[in-house]
């Protein structure tokens, strides 16, 4: 199965599937440009339509309500979109990092693309790190994404990195928010504004990790565990009474926070809420099932992946509320 990853960039441990190139750390945005494979613009054009009776080619006509987004370097086809469609360049999305990494201590770790394109992202930790009972490791990092084929807004997204196996998490500062800053493609992206309204959820961090250190506190016995992992993964959109559950997700899960799981057996995740946080997480991102392993990375942090991590948290944060 062909990869969806198109090319990547990436400094430290080779991620996925060793695709990508690797660099040292402290590099220039230029090249992590033309590293990361991002040296191309998003093009447009009108749709147009042939109507083949008229003429011995067909009439050309165009239809101005829409207009086809293309790659500047292979011209291949990337989506058609409306007429109001605010295009985001790869490089804005590199360009974004620029004074966070010069100025602000910020240290960029990927970069690429995926689906030929369609998706765009850069990941870059913040150089804020907290440690829960002394060893278990979770670092802070900024998630910049945009698509251009209408599956999502372009998203900063403050994001959780565990060291020990390298679950992620979006960081959120309540139940009612999700730690996101998500501008339309019908807006203007404004590269300072999404920085000024991220600073709120930066300086966050460490009211996130002490939500974190407050789950590794609450212990969980094996019947908690269970009814836990049974909200997470139910779907209550399915009727079917034994239908709506994932059943394999919710016994995978549990063999995880049982001893399975990288980490699990450390202080803070050891028969604690913030261990069975930490079973779905590593389910969602390493072991669920998935055409590919790029499918699963894209589920995880843009698609449904992420949606069950958000209502893992908010289920493991309403076992200490």
């Amino acid at each position: 199965m062909a990869h969806l990853i198109d090319n990547m960039a990436y400094v430290g441990q080779t991620p996925w599937h060793g695709l990508g190139n690797r660099l040292t750390a402290n590099r220039p945005i230029e090249d992590w440009v033309i590293q990361a494979g991002l040296n191309w613009r998003i093009e447009e054009t009108p749709v147009r339509f042939l109507i083949g009776d008229r003429g011995y080619l067909g009439e050309i006509k165009a239809f101005p309500e829409s207009k086809v987004l293309y790659r500047s370097d292979t011209h291949d086809p990337l989506s058609v979109v409306g007429h109001r469609y605010n295009v985001v360049q790869p490089q804005e999305i590199l360009e974004f990092y620029r004074d966070l990494t010069e100025v602000s201590g910020f240290a960029l770790e990927t970069a690429g693309s995926l689906k030929g394109g369609r998706k765009i992202w850069a990941l870059a930790r913040t150089g804020q790190s907290t440690a829960l009972k002394g060893k278990d490791v979770s670092n802070a990092y900024i998630l910049l994404a945009t698509a251009c084929d209408g599956t999502m807004a372009t998203t900063a997204q403050f994001t959780s990195i565990r060291v020990v196996c390298n679950n992620t998490l979006a960081v959120a500062l309540n139940q009612q928010s999700t730690g996101a800053v998500k501008v339309p493609h019908r807006s203007i992206f404004d590269a300072d504004s999404v920085k000024q309204q991220l600073g709120v959820t930066v300086s966050s961090w460490d009211q996130f990790m002490y939500r974190m250190k407050v789950l590794s506190e609450r212990p969980v016995k094996h019947h908690e565990a269970k009814n836990y992992l049974l909200r997470v993964f139910s779907d209550p959109n399915k009727a079917v009474t034994g239908a709506n559950t994932n059943e394999r997700a919710m016994a995978k899960s549990l063999a995880l926070f049982e001893g399975e799981g990288r980490g699990a057996n450390l202080p803070s995740a050891e028969g604690t809420a913030y261990g069975l946080l930490n079973a779905v997480t590593e389910f969602i991102d390493h072991e669920r099932r998935a055409r590919s392993v790029d499918s699963r990375l894209d589920s995880a942090w843009f698609g449904q992946g992420a949606t069950i991590k958000r209502k893992a948290l908010d289920e493991a944060l309403r076992m200490v509320a």
